[in-house]
């Protein structure tokens, strides 16, 4: 039996040509419904949903996601119908982008950029990430990533999941881990239980000089709370998402202190469709299987 799967690319159809009895198949939502549309089984995007998108396609029955977060779908696909996400194609990159604002940060790298574009040979002495307590708030793929790279520059992480297990604490825990660290990072999806976990109280709750990495969903901070304290001067951030999304021109966030700003491109790298059709591939082969796919969202996280 050959299984139709409608993907949003060419680059789906070379990937899931590999695949024996799949027949992958171009579907663009916006453009002209392909014929195949009306007897597929497997709808790969990495789009949102529409009320129209279920109308023309009555029988699929897994929705594959090219991207980890799923916040767009949870309760927006109908009953019967699986839900898997892309865990594991975005952890190293998000992981990365990380590394690389927090190194920044500590060895000063925008104050030499500004002395080479005004042509001045200044030196100083920086801070340094090695040696720093990081708390990585999100111990899946994400913050597993996150630590392996960390842990080779002397960093000491300690991980924070929903709930207790070796290694893990649960997230309960952070009023009294927060004050620890130098470093709080997020790495969660968007769920009912994360909007608005950074709201003040947890802003307070971290030392002087702490920096915030925010690489998972505008809404899980306060924006509000986070410029207050940004604009005082007492904490840093870096942010590759806002709340809101795109930052509108004017946003307090364009102007306060401390904060290293970048529009949501921590997986934007080279080879990211690769690697993510990679896990697609994965989820597939278990699927037909007569598996349930290892990402499997179950109405949430």
């Amino acid at each position: 039996m050959t299984v139709t799967v409608l993907v949003p690319d060419e680059e789906g159809v070379i990937a899931l040509s590999e695949i024996e009895g799949v027949r992958p198949v171009v579907y663009r939502p916006g453009e002209p419904v392909p014929a195949e549309a009306a007897e597929a089984e497997v709808l790969v995007t990495g789009g949102r949903p529409t009320e129209a998108m279920w109308r023309e396609l009555p029988n699929v029955k897994l929705v594959q996601l090219l991207v980890a977060g799923a916040e767009d779908w949870i309760g927006n696909v109908p009953d019967g119908v699986l839900l898997s996400t892309c865990r594991g194609a975005h952890g190293g990159s998000s992981a990365e982008w990380v590394v690389a604002v927090l190194l920044a940060m500590y060895r000063g790298l925008h104050d030499f950029a500004d002395g080479q574009r005004r042509k001045r040979w200044e030196r100083r002495t920086t801070d340094t990430l090695q040696g720093k307590r990081v708390l990585i708030v999100g111990a899946g793929d994400l913050g597993r990533h996150l630590r392996r790279r960390l842990e080779t520059f002397d960093v000491r992480c300690t991980m924070v999941g929903t709930t207790s297990r070796e290694g893990v604490h649960a997230v309960g825990e952070l009023p009294r881990l927060l004050p620890e660290h130098d470093v709080t990072v997020l790495m969660v999806p968007l769920t009912q239980h994360t909007r608005g976990l950074v709201d003040a109280e947890f802003l307070a709750a971290m030392p002087d000089g702490a920096i915030l990495v925010n690489v998972s969903r505008g809404p899980v901070v306060r924006t509000d709370a986070l410029v207050a304290e940004l604009a005082s001067g007492r904490l840093r951030a870096a942010l590759d998402v806002t709340d809101p999304e795109p930052l509108p021109e004017g946003h307090p966030l364009w102007d306060v202190p401390g904060l290293l700003l970048t529009p949501h491109v921590g997986g934007a790298v080279s080879g990211v469709r690769q690697r993510a059709y990679a896990v697609v591939v994965r989820e597939l082969s278990h699927y037909l299987g007569g598996e349930l796919p290892k990402n499997l969202v179950h109405g949430e996280y």
